[in-house]
């Protein structure tokens, strides 16, 4: 119950933030704002502040998971909405600087959250270089006995760039079809050398690799201070996006199935854990669910900020607007495959949890 209440207490409080990027951002451009609500379905709770420069209603809604803010002529002026505005009011009237910059509010303010959220626990618990230097190698396990050593950086492994230890895990867990891993390595005298190693592999009865294993890993070492704070804020940030960024490309590619990936139920598992860790463990969750969720939304896909970025870029080429009924057209059938995706992700999670 826990982690199920914090879970929504995180999705709410992303939401919340993301949302309010795309709001402040509207009604610093002029465009009119119907209604800022925290939640889905029936309202339980509205307002309108007594300032009549102000006409937005806020509101609170039954369902705690998602949120909206809902802006007068998103696409066009036919929004269904029975208020009498001025053309300038509509954002669809804007220019297309003034749009753009009101969809990648929401974006933005994500990964500030993502960066704040790892600075304070940076901070409060120290953090560590996340750059691929190897900080650990176990005696007697596949790469010592291939010669790398503490201190030496990972350069590259089967051709991948590896620049942080998030790159490091993921390259390592993608399909391989071979057991051998090419490690391109550079010493601490600038000599870079390749290394071929074949890990200690664990398999169930039916065949399924469980574990694989290298005898490799980050320096634990944690430093503090404001500065080291900083660094780690902005490191690691970059990090897990460089690594969501691989994610999507090795789900192209075949490398990465969907297996890999986790729904709601998957991340409420994800937050049970991290409840019974630390409390530092639950702030990385939350950084790294704010920067997934700008990371997702930037993607060039229909029904995303992204996507409808995208559609303003064709508008800027062809200096002509999109015929509305098409650009809705195309966003309905890109949230249908996106719900059908996460209805699959789901049924897998259930399946896993048995």
């Amino acid at each position: 119950m826990i982690a199920f209440i914090l879970l929504i207490l995180i999705l709410g409080i992303l939401i919340f933030v993301h949302e309010l990027g795309h709001f402040l951002t509207a009604k610093n451009r002029g465009a009119y704002v119907y209604e800022f609500a925290l939640g889905m379905g029936p309202k339980i709770f509205s307002f309108k502040r007594k300032n009549k420069k102000d006409p937005t209603l806020y509101s609170l809604r039954l369902f705690p998971i998602g949120g909206f803010c809902a802006i007068a002529g998103e696409v066009d002026e036919n929004d269904g909405m029975d208020v009498k505005l001025k053309k300038s009011d509509y954002m669809c009237n804007k220019k297309i600087w003034e749009r753009c910059l009101i969809l990648i509010a929401g974006v933005t303010m994500n990964f500030i959250t993502g960066i704040l959220i790892l600075f304070i626990s940076g901070l409060i618990w120290g953090s560590s270089d996340q750059r691929s230097f190897i900080g650990v190698v176990t005696e007697g396990d596949p790469v010592a006995n291939a010669g790398i050593e503490v201190g030496d950086r990972i350069v590259s492994i089967n051709g991948k760039k590896a620049d942080n230890w998030d790159e490091v895990i993921l390259i390592l867990n993608l399909k391989n079809k071979s057991d051998e891993y090419t490690f391109k390595i550079k010493k601490p005298s600038g000599e870079v050398k390749e290394y071929k190693i074949t890990p200690r592999i664990e398999k169930d009865d039916e065949g399924n690799v469980t574990k694989k294993t290298f005898g490799v890993g980050q320096n634990p070492t944690r430093t503090k201070g404001l500065t080291s704070a900083i660094r780690y804020a902005f490191q690691k940030s970059w990090s897990i996006l460089s690594s969501m960024g691989m994610i999507i490309s090795s789900l192209v590619t075949g490398e990465l199935s969907l297996n890999a990936l986790s729904g709601p139920i998957g991340v409420y598992s994800v937050v049970g854990e991290a409840v019974k860790t630390s409390v530092e463990s639950v702030l990385y969750l939350m950084a790294y669910l704010s920067l997934n969720l700008g990371f997702v939304n930037i993607l060039p896909f229909p029904a995303f900020d992204g996507g409808r970025v995208l559609f303003l870029i064709i508008e800027a080429i062809r200096k002509k607007k999109m015929n509305p009924k098409i650009e809705n057209g195309i966003n309905a059938i890109g949230f249908a495959l996106l719900m059908l995706l996460m209805l699959i992700i789901s049924i897998k999670d259930i399946i896993n949890l048995f």
